[in-house]
Parts: C-alpha cells; structure tokens; sequence
C-alpha cells in the first residue's frame, strides 16, 4: 500500500523531471498529470480497505472490499474517461511545476473524500483499537500504522487544498512522515 500511495506524487515527480530537463511542463493537454498521479487511488484504496477491515470487522472484509473495488473501479473510470473535469490544473508559464486541485463537486472528488475518511476509519482507528488490544513490541507498532494512516488521511487532503509554497512543503513533509510511520510499524525487530 506504501507503493502505491507513493504513486501519487508520480505526476508531480516526472512534472519535476520535465521541467528540470527540458525547461517546460510535461504535455497536459489531456490531464496527464492527474492520470498519473491518482491512477493509483484504486490499488491503493483496495488495499486499505482489506486491511482495515480484516482489523475491524474480519467477517465482513470480502463484502467491504468487494464494495470498495466497484467504486474504485468507477473513480478509475471518470479519472481516465474525462481527467480535465476532475482537476483544475494551474500551469504558470517559464520554470514552475503544475498546480492541480481537484473539481469540488465532480466524482471523483466526491469518491476522494469517501475514500479518505474510510482510510482514516478502517485503517487509523482499526490500528489504534489493535493497539489499545494488545501490549509491548506489538502495541508500539500498531500505534505506528495508527498514526502514520491518521497523518497520510489529513495530509492527503490538505495537499489539493494547499496552494504551492511553504503550506504545501509543510503537507508533503507530513506524507514523509507517513512513509516512516509505516516502516516503524512494519519493520522487524
């Protein structure tokens, strides 16, 4: 899951790259950075849900999944079919990388925002109650994932609402952040 929500900073890196090396954006005629960036949500908003509902309620994980796959596969389908209806994309002109937001309103943004909070309620809360269950090595790294999803959720949507600059280096740090709050609860003695 850490792999694919890296993935969400791929059309900013290779926005970066191009304008590194060629002194221009890369083409967005047609949305690529958002397809690039957020073609992720799907592997991504899958595995959470499979793993924070095998943490809450187990019995019930294959209906939660099966739920959270048909409205990632509808997300995936109005991102590709129509990306600039879902992003207001901001290209300033000379050497400044992309701005995007998504539209509020359209669907995908609507399925971003039950995404994120279904993160922050399957994924934090489920680690923070394994957690409180449990003691020692055990407690310390359920608390990590814990924090590290409660970080990735505010994180998450604070990035398409923070505008470029300090705020947004302030945001991206915090997704860092999320990167080893995960490793710490994953890692091996």
């Amino acid at each position: 899951m850490v792999f694919f929500t890296g993935g969400f900073y791929l059309g900013a890196s290779i926005d970066f790259l191009t304008v590194l090396l060629t002194e221009n954006n890369i083409p967005n005629e047609n949305g690529l950075h958002g397809i690039l960036s957020f073609m992720w949500v799907a592997p991504a908003v899958i595995t959470a849900m499979y793993l924070g509902s095998y943490l809450i309620i187990p019995s019930k994980k294959w209906y939660i999944v099966s739920l959270y796959l048909t409205l990632a596969v509808v997300f995936e389908f109005f991102l590709f079919i129509d990306p600039l209806s879902a992003f207001n994309f901001e290209i300033p002109p000379g050497r400044t990388l992309i701005d995007s937001s998504f539209v509020y309103g359209s669907i995908t943004f609507i399925l971003i925002v039950v995404f994120l909070a279904s993160a922050l309620i399957f994924t934090g809360v489920g680690f923070l109650i394994k957690s409180i269950q449990t003691t020692g090595a055990v407690r310390k790294r359920f608390a990590f994932l814990s924090i590290g999803f409660i970080v990735f959720v505010i994180c998450g949507a604070l990035d398409s609402l923070v505008a470029p600059g300090l705020g947004l280096i302030i945001v991206r740090g915090g997704m860092i952040c999320y990167a080893w709050f995960m490793y710490f609860g994953l890692k091996t003695a």
